[in-house]
């Protein structure tokens, strides 16, 4: 036990000290080249109270030649706005805890039911403490293209009186909310790879990696992409090449993820199959079976997930407005495309349609739509979905044969392949010409003239292979790590017994 502490207190200090390296300046104008999934907070301003009348016009003119011009007021939070995003943050919380413990639950076998369900537990709580001790900071303020500052450590600054951008020039939401909305994102990332190595894993290896990763992979990753100045800092061509400067690196590149397929589900997918191929199969892999001891479970968590997913996509519009709208159709036509197309597609190479293909369809089609819910229209979101349920179903099968990794709950082959495939569709159905909204210009506050789906499939593909690239080596210095100081894997008897007893003393079912 000394020696997790000792790992966990080595992390968070090497942790710190690469945070603090970051250059943390000024936020400065800037025009985006593309409308990310996320803002930067923005802090509101005083207003300036006005000079007191004077006894005589000759004093009154020299006081107005002394006294300032009076500060524009702050913008202030529209109640509407506040409160969608207070629904869509409990929403996101509602899809980790219970949707997504459920759902990877129910996939288990009833000995390993309660240690699922309390990694997934356990994890979110650690990381939403983390995101608050320096998550948010890292990722949501100025540094450097790839790191934040410490600036916001422990929310240092933030009141109830403090604002976040939102999209809208002059449009703010009350910080807090900001802060929580996305530290649900994070914790879910976090919980997301649990499924790769699930029935097998060490308690405390779940917990030591979920710090090094999150703080070295998610936080890295949310500010490559997210992280820019505010609409309100555009208003020339001059002051937006200043402020681009001070953006996340895939923000520059103008890479387009309106909710999360690179940070959350490509960056989850591959930290999960580097796990798989380390941590090893199963015991009795290819051997004994593994069916779910519970597909109502699975289904019941699916369910959870589609409802909470609206708060994830739709709620990253960060405004109750007609993007917001646009987002939520599009992640419900967009699932139901999927589930159809992969329950077919089952039908047709199995001969019998599944609750568990329904399930793993409706997951698959929330991923991929995840990065383009606010970019492209309803049709292009039919699309995504009616591949993304084919797709991954060869993701789940064919292709983890070809890996020939034990990823127990098919995290690659649904998040990775999903997640992959919906940021690459992404550049080409935010297309004006297929219905999209092509990318905003906020400096002319309105749509660009010009859209090439070439180039932003280039700039989509990019985006993907620093995601891919940097979340496998975080990964495997990260388990390698956990291995060194405290190994990954339960004795091969712990294993066979259960991880419920063995590991916490209790099962989730009594006869």
């Amino acid at each position: 036990m000394r020696k997790i502490f000792a790992a966990l207190l080595t992390t968070l200090a090497v942790s710190f000290a690469g945070g603090a390296l970051a250059d943390d300046k000024a936020a400065a104008p800037a025009e985006a080249a593309a409308a990310p999934a996320v803002t930067a907070p923005a802090e509101a301003k005083p207003v300036e109270a006005p000079a007191a009348p004077a006894a005589a016009p000759a004093a009154e003119a020299k006081a107005a030649e002394a006294e300032p011009a009076a500060a524009a007021p702050a913008p202030v939070p529209n109640k509407g706005d506040n409160a969608w995003l207070f629904v869509a943050t409990a929403l996101v919380i509602m899809m980790s805890i219970p949707g997504l413990a459920l759902f990877y639950g129910g996939l288990v076998r009833a000995k390993n039911m309660l240690s699922v369900l309390l990694q997934v537990f356990s994890v979110f709580a650690l990381i939403s403490v983390l995101w608050v001790v320096y998550g948010y900071s890292i990722a949501f303020t100025e540094g450097s293209s790839f790191f934040g500052g410490l600036d916001k450590v422990l929310l240092k600054g933030i009141t109830p009186d403090s604002v976040a951008a939102t999209f809208s020039k002059g449009v703010v939401i009350s910080e807090y909310i900001y802060v929580a909305f996305q530290g649900a994102f994070a914790a879910i990332t976090v919980a997301l790879i649990l499924g790769a190595f699930a029935e097998r894993i060490k308690f405390s290896a779940v917990l030591l990696f979920a710090v090094i990763w999150f703080t070295f992979s998610y936080l890295p990753m949310a500010h490559m992409v997210w992280y820019w100045a505010g609409p309100d800092a555009y208003t020339s061509a001059e002051a937006a090449d200043a402020a681009n400067a001070t953006a996340g690196f895939l923000f520059q590149k103008g890479a387009l993820d309106f909710a999360g397929g690179t940070v959350v589900h490509i960056n989850a997918a591959v930290a999960g199959l580097i796990g798989a191929f380390l941590v090893g199969k199963r015991i009795g892999f290819g051997r004994e079976s593994f069916a779910p001891h519970s597909l109502t479970l699975t289904i019941v968590g699916a369910s959870l997930l589609w409802v909470g997913w609206f708060g994830f996509n739709a709620g990253s519009a960060l405004e109750a407005n007609g993007v917001a709208a646009m987002a939520f159709v599009n992640t419900w036509v967009a699932t139901a495309a999927a589930t159809v197309s992969w329950l077919l597609a089952e039908w047709i190479i199995k001969g019998k349609p599944s609750g568990l293909g329904a399930a793993s369809g409706a997951v698959a089609g929330l991923v991929a739509i995840t990065p383009a819910c606010g970019f492209v229209g309803v049709v292009g979101a039919i699309v995504i979905g009616l591949l993304a349920g084919v797709i991954c179903l060869w993701g789940v099968n064919g292709l983890k044969r070809m890996l020939g990794a034990d990823d127990s709950l098919d995290v690659f082959g649904v998040h990775g392949v999903g997640g992959i495939l919906g940021a690459i569709l992404t550049g080409v159905f935010a297309s004006p010409s297929l219905g999209g909204s092509g990318i905003w210009d906020y400096v002319a506050n309105k749509a660009a003239d010009t859209y090439s789906i070439a180039d932003q499939v280039i700039i989509q593909a990019t985006a993907v292979g620093v995601t891919v690239v940097w979340s496998a080596v975080v990964a495997f210095i990260a388990y390698k790590l956990v291995d060194m100081f405290i190994g990954l894997r339960v004795p091969e008897d712990e294993e066979r017994e259960g991880l419920d007893i063995t590991s916490h003393g209790e099962t989730a079912y009594h006869n």
